[in-house]
């Protein structure tokens, strides 16, 4: 049989309309039919990121070179068959998603890695509504700096509607001079805080701007997909609020000031845009000296004269509560290792070295020999992880498949909110409540992902 692409579905009169019924803007594909399933098809191609050079190499799924923006509705049953036409093995991780273990995308921990030619399906039901976003979780620094990463927005029918909705997609690239790839690492900056790129951008685009209804209420979805940058966003000439962070809504929405948002991370924001045509938002990283423009929002027409004040709370997603009287407290430590290379032969790309270590043992590699948890759970009770930061450098640590609630920090005053994706500082100790509710081998790794491939990476098993 077979496999249609979409380049060949548009070939094919009535199935491709059928097919195709999804997809609307170029670079989004929209849930239309549940019993559809999507075609993601991981391949190369070329575009140009800085405005001046055509970029070789860049990976991407279906025409490009953006990654489509995927939306599906809460509750509404989701599948895609992944085709891997690259020239080297891959999966798609759901980043942020509370889904069966089997579609979590990991290479020999939850599934095989798809090679060259081959396909996978995956087939899920969101139980959540927010911002997420999708990745390889194999060769995951090469395929992730050369653009593998995508939005996943996953919508509630019962959110308030917004005058329009724009999606940023943070990400630098690892580009010379010239526009081609150059070495998406350096050992010595791996072992510190991560190699930055050379090109910064939102949605594959050097400062990009939208037109937006002046005076509107503008719903912003920044997902940060970088392999290593950490921002501090703020806005100019405009003022919005917070209403949620990392998919999860935020009890009590409030005012953006500067925020930190690290690799892996999501902020949904509410802008309130300028009432006269033609004046322009500014979204901005403070974190980096000079501090630059990451995208920009135009006012256009007539004002709608919207008031921030009718921002109100989103409705919750239905989480597994923590019983934080009776949880255990399991203790976590991030450190710096002496351990020489990986001693297993990692099939999914390593990139040579140990740096990092999870309660002093650094991962090993995506490798069939098994691996000890960190900690084996037991379904349906709660946990504190106790994690301390050992290191001199910041770490967006990620787990895979649950979520937990933000207790306390020694560093500064926390938000309880629940997320997957905590950026624990240096020398901070930080408590996470959790209810151990999804079965399966979960994933906790830091999302840088130089980090992540050496050694900062562990597994819990929920049984």
């Amino acid at each position: 049989m077979v496999l249609m692409t979409r380049r060949n579905m548009l070939k094919a009169g009535g199935v491709a309309a059928a097919y195709g019924a999804g997809l609307g803007v170029a670079g989004l594909w929209k849930q239309a039919d549940a019993a559809m399933p999507m075609l993601l098809e991981a391949r190369e191609t070329t575009a140009i990121i800085d405005g001046k050079s055509e970029t070789k190499g860049i990976m991407t799924w279906n025409d490009g070179p953006r990654p489509p923006v995927i939306r599906v509705q809460k509750g509404m049953p989701f599948s895609t068959k992944l085709l891997n036409s690259l020239n080297e093995p891959t999966t798609i991780h759901w980043h942020g998603l509370r889904i069966d273990n089997a579609m979590d995308g990991v290479p020999f921990l939850t599934q095989p890695y798809v090679y060259e030619g081959d396909t996978f399906d995956y087939s899920f039901t969101p139980p959540d509504a927010g911002t997420f976003w999708y990745h390889p979780h194999c060769n995951t620094l090469a395929q992730m700096g050369h653009g593998l990463a995508g939005l996943f927005i996953v919508e509630n029918p019962d959110d308030p509607k917004f005058d329009r909705e724009i999606t940023l997609n943070l990400r630098d690239w690892r580009l010379g001079g010239d526009g081609q790839f150059i070495d998406q690492f350096k050992p010595r900056s791996a072992a510190r805080s991560g190699t930055y790129g050379t090109v910064r951008t939102a949605n594959w685009a050097v400062e990009p701007s939208y037109d937006v209804p002046a005076g509107g209420l503008v719903r912003v979805r920044i997902a940060v997909t970088d392999v290593t940058r950490i921002y501090r966003l703020g806005l100019e000439g405009a003022d919005a609020t917070v209403v949620a962070i990392d998919a999860n809504p935020v009890p009590t929405p409030f005012p953006l000031d500067h925020l930190e948002v690290g690799p892996g991370q999501r902020l949904d924001l509410i802008v309130r845009v300028p009432d006269i045509e033609g004046e322009t938002v500014r979204l901005v990283n403070y974190r980096s000296t000079p501090s630059y423009t990451i995208a920009a929002l135009r006012s256009v027409g007539t004002s709608l004269n919207r008031d921030l004040r009718e921002v109100k709370a989103l409705p919750p997603n239905q989480l597994g509560v923590p019983d934080i009287k009776n949880a255990e407290l399991l203790k976590i430590e991030l450190s710096a290792t002496a351990e020489g290379a990986p001693v297993k032969e990692s099939f999914c790309g390593s990139l040579g070295y140990n740096f990092w270590a999870i309660n002093k043992v650094p991962w090993s590699g995506d490798s069939p020999d098994p691996h000890d948890p960190l900690f084996e759970l037991k379904m349906g009770k709660s946990y504190i992880l106790e994690m301390a930061n050992r290191t001199p450098h910041p770490h967006p640590m990620h787990l895979h498949g649950l979520s937990f609630k933000v207790l306390q920090s020694t560093d500064h005053e926390v938000m309880p909110i629940y997320t997957d994706t905590y950026v624990v500082q240096p020398d901070e100790v930080v408590q996470l409540a959790l209810k151990a509710d999804n079965p399966g081998d979960w994933v906790f790794h830091c999302h840088i992902i130089e980090h992540q491939k050496t050694g900062l990476t562990g597994f819990f098993r929920v049984v």
